[in-house]
């Protein structure tokens, strides 16, 4: 329990959800899939009968030893001990699934996107708030974090998760959220580093977001950050770079 309350997971014990919750997913027999945070291995098993290889990673050794004497069965589990975020991400096609401690959950989706070679798709059981933020068109609002990896990446939650389908019971919604990466960007990937930086910029300083081209096409004047659309940040950073350019 020490372990649930330091590092914030929660986690699935139900085999059979955990199948429905896989055959959500794009995963087939071809796939090499990492399962992050994989504690005593019962995602990791049933990744193991669908697809060719699991990368199961835990942080904890003891977690790790057991997750090892678990995976004995499995020829295609490698268990790995150490820290996702600080581990390579290799350089052939990957995917993930994963029920991630929530506190880690931006780090991780960063670490993500902005890889060199990223996952084809991600499927992670994340906080509802979270991934509201992640959605595209949210009825509601916008996020950071969102807004800066969309124009790569398709956004989508898969499925809702009651709390009686973790131990212990988190006291916020939970969702499965599917992250596929585009095959054609929205924006090309060499200006996604620029992009990134223009959504930071515009959403943590109101003065960066005031001196762009917002009004050249059409954006009203006090519309804020997280009000704004995918496709309005995509708008607008072309038309604030053609404005710069315009202005040299």
């Amino acid at each position: 329990m020490k372990r649930l309350a330091h590092y914030s997971q929660y986690f699935l014990r139900n085999p059979s959800l955990i199948k429905e919750l896989v055959g959500h997913t794009s995963i087939n027999s071809k796939d090499i899939v990492y399962d992050i945070g994989a504690g005593s291995g019962t995602i990791s098993s049933v990744l193991a009968m669908r697809c060719k290889k699991v990368i199961a990673i835990e942080f904890e050794p003891r977690t790790a030893e057991k997750l090892r004497q678990n995976m004995q069965r499995y020829p295609n589990v490698d268990v790995q001990e150490g820290d996702f975020l600080a581990m390579p991400l290799p350089k052939t096609p990957y995917k993930i699934f994963a029920n991630i401690p929530f506190h880690l959950s931006s780090p991780i989706l960063h670490k993500i996107a902005e890889a060199e070679n990223p996952p084809v798709a991600t499927y992670l059981i994340v906080q509802k708030q979270f991934a509201n933020k992640l959605l595209p068109n949210s009825d509601r609002f916008t996020g950071q974090l969102g807004m800066a990896i969309g124009p790569e990446f398709a956004v989508r939650i898969r499925r809702p998760l009651q709390r009686t389908d973790f131990w212990p019971h988190p006291n916020v919604d939970t969702v499965l959220i599917e992250i596929i990466h585009r095959d054609e960007p929205l924006i090309p990937r060499s200006q996604m580093p620029a992009y990134r930086k223009f959504i930071v910029g515009c959403f943590s300083d109101p003065k960066i977001f005031a001196k762009t081209a917002k009004n050249s096409i059409g954006l009203p004047a006090d519309i804020r950050p997280s009000q704004m659309k995918l496709a309005q940040w995509v708008n607008l950073f072309n038309a604030t770079n053609l404005m710069k350019k315009h202005k040299k």
